[in-house]
């Protein structure tokens, strides 16, 4: 059911560290049955908090979605969000820590509402692809989980640093939620040998997964205001995105 009337604004979560952040929250108004409503995490991606990642949260939204986008660079704030973002890349990015401190908040603010149905997903982009990933692997109640083409889930020692200390591909034995991976098999990060590394390890400790890859996509296709979109890729992805939260968020 798609929901015509929305409440969409930006809030004030606590975050890692009780730090309180932003965060853009969008929720369906009307009649919502007696089931309640499912919720979702949307983790932006490294371009950051951006018009585009609002729209994302209020499409969960208009789905019957209760979501919520913290910003995960606001510490550099305040400032424009693009501005914030060149700030938090400059500094080398958000730790994974912060972020998963973040997330965390995110997770017990959305299963707090009157309106909740207790289930609570997570989709992230680009580093909130990674992210996502991540989150699925050590965060509490999340019951669904979405990696849209996280790059570096696997990687080289010397690629790593004191704030991302640990391949995300190690936490793999800990994931508590099943996932869904969207790729575009032109992306170099993660590219599609990646993307099969990752999906023998989810293979091999027997995790519920499935992915999708798509011809003539590259990174970042679903987003309509950067070059890489792909209108008929991003159609599919995103139809495949809400049956798999339909089946994981929607069921009792």
């Amino acid at each position: 059911m798609n929901y015509e009337g929305m409440l969409a604004e930006t809030i004030t979560i606590t975050g890692h560290n009780g730090d309180a952040i932003e965060a853009y929250s969008a929720r369906p108004i009307g009649s919502v049955g007696e089931t309640g409503v499912p919720s979702v995490v949307v983790l932006h991606h490294m371009p950051g908090w951006d018009e585009w990642s609002k729209e994302v949260v209020r499409k969960l939204a208009f789905h019957g979605y209760a979501a919520l986008g913290p910003h995960v660079f606001s510490r550099q704030g305040p400032g424009k969000w693009d501005d914030v973002a060149a700030a938090a890349r400059a500094a080398g990015g958000a730790s994974d820590a912060q972020v998963m401190g973040d997330a965390q908040g995110a997770v017990d603010y959305l299963r707090r509402q009157p309106l909740s149905n207790g289930k609570v997903g997570i989709i992230g982009f680009c580093s909130g692809g990674r992210q996502a990933y991540m989150a699925a692997c050590t965060l509490k109640g999340l019951d669904a989980a979405v990696d849209c083409w996280g790059g570096r889930v696997i990687a080289k020692p010397e690629e790593l640093t004191e704030r991302q200390p640990r391949a995300v591909i190690e936490m793999t034995p800990d994931m508590s939620c099943p996932l869904l991976g969207i790729f575009g098999n032109e992306d170099r990060s993660p590219d599609p040998e990646q993307v099969n590394q990752t999906e023998a390890e989810l293979k091999k400790h027997g995790k519920t997964y499935e992915f999708h890859r798509y011809d003539g996509a590259g990174h970042g296709f679903f987003a309509t205001n950067r070059p890489g979109y792909r209108q008929e890729q991003a159609v599919d992805g995103w139809e495949k995105v809400f049956a798999f939260y339909a089946r994981y968020l929607k069921s009792a």
